[in-house]
């Protein structure tokens, strides 16, 4: 019987843990307290801390999961108003400017401002890296083969005009925005029959061919006008050699009545640029040829501001224009605006007209990018150059006065 004892012992303990049990479903069906609460009295301040914690942590919970799906909605909301593909692209070409270049700007600038040396130009802070450019010519490219690469991806022999190296016309970036139902435009300082704005918007085996790229440009083209605006110099190779002091055309053909045939609104003057206004509403398309061949340098045009718009004045009317024009389209707009003429001060070997017309583009830079803050359609802005011209060297040279022995 001795033996029996344990069993005896735990069947007593069960029983106390049933009874235990029993009363507390009495207690919850009733609402009385049991025995046993009664006498360990309230419950401790640690207990209701992390009752506490429970509900602050089942509330915080709940929250994040609200806010998951708010930001979730916002996100697809997002992407929806994106997903019609209206964007805006701005490809801006620094023709002939290399790293030296903005390193005699940069210094000529601190010295004119009186500014530390820490100072940038508002390029600088864009700067993300470099890329290879020689054609399939050469190793050095010129702005032909250069511009061809830039709006074919296709590299091509030096002088080429939007063709490849056995001749065949490539399909341009903006041929291909026009044909998608973009508007278009180019701006540049020189001639707009002159290499890289012509690498848009025509073709032809060389670059000296200007007299067909003005045909081509206002229309006179197995694609039709695919330029909605045209603004530069350049006046030449759209008037008949019959007007001897302006003409530089080898015929008589008058490529200023063929633009006005082909829609065309023509504008050539200071007079006529400032009728323009801000370019809020400006009916397209529109052609704006404010000198004969090439704007002046910067250095020179600054001083004759009343004959010559500017490049960023050209630029900012430009991008008005074109934002207005896709205001209530689906589709966005390209332009391309080039700093044209930092390639010529380095062709001449002029440090002075070099540094103001890398002013001028860094300030046009400035107005593209005041230009996307303010633009409601997605705006992408890409600038690039196409080459180094000049063999540019910023650098001490000293000089010994001492005899030879």
């Amino acid at each position: 019987m001795s033996g029996a004892r344990p069993l005896l012992s735990a069947r007593a303990s069960s029983d106390i843990s049933g009874e235990r049990d029993i009363a507390e479903d009495e207690a919850l069906l009733t609402g009385r307290p049991t025995a046993h609460t009664e006498k360990d009295g309230p419950r401790s301040w640690k207990f209701w801390r992390e009752i506490g914690l429970f509900v602050w942590a089942v509330i915080a919970t709940a929250a994040v999961i609200v806010l998951a799906v708010i930001f979730q909605k916002a996100g697809s909301d997002s992407k929806a108003s994106h997903a019609n593909g209206k964007r805006n692209l701005i490809f801006m070409v620094s023709d002939g400017m290399g790293p030296t270049s903005l390193s005699l700007t940069r210094s000529f600038m601190q010295f004119q401002n009186g500014a530390p040396w820490s100072e940038q130009l508002v390029i600088d802070q864009h700067l993300i890296g470099q890329s290879r450019t020689r054609s399939s010519s050469s190793l050095i490219t010129d702005s032909a083969a250069g511009a061809t690469a830039f709006s074919c991806a296709q590299k091509s022999y030096n002088g080429a005009i939007s063709v490849t190296p056995d001749h065949e016309p490539c399909g341009t970036v903006l041929e291909a925005a026009k044909k998608a139902g973009y508007m278009t435009g180019l701006v540049v300082t020189t001639r707009i029959t002159d290499a890289t704005p012509a690498c848009f918007a025509a073709h032809v085996n060389m670059r000296s061919e200007e007299d067909r790229i003005a045909e081509q440009m206002v229309g006179d083209y197995p694609l039709g006008r695919v330029v909605d605006l045209m603004f530069g110099g350049g006046r030449c190779h759209f008037l008949p050699n019959s007007t001897v002091d302006s003409s530089c055309r080898a015929d008589n053909k008058d490529i200023v009545e063929l633009a006005k045939k082909k829609g065309y609104k023509y504008v050539d003057d200071r007079a006529g640029f400032d009728m323009l206004k801000t370019g809020a509403g400006l009916d397209l398309p529109i052609l704006g040829l404010y000198a004969d061949t090439d704007i002046p340098y910067e250095i020179d045009r600054r001083n004759e501001n009343d004959i010559y718009p500017s490049l960023h004045e050209m630029a900012e009317v430009a991008m008005k224009a074109l934002s207005d024009a896709t205001r209530d389209s689906d589709k966005g707009f390209f332009l391309m605006i080039e700093g044209s003429r930092i390639d010529h001060a380095g062709h001449h070997n002029d440090p002075a007209a070099q540094v103001h017309e890398v002013l001028a583009y860094d300030r046009t830079f400035t107005s593209v990018l005041d230009f996307i803050k303010n633009e409601k359609t997605e705006t992408v802005m890409v600038s690039t150059s196409d080459h180094e011209t000049g063999g540019l060297a910023v650098a001490r040279r000293t000089f010994s006065c001492l005899p030879y022995e």
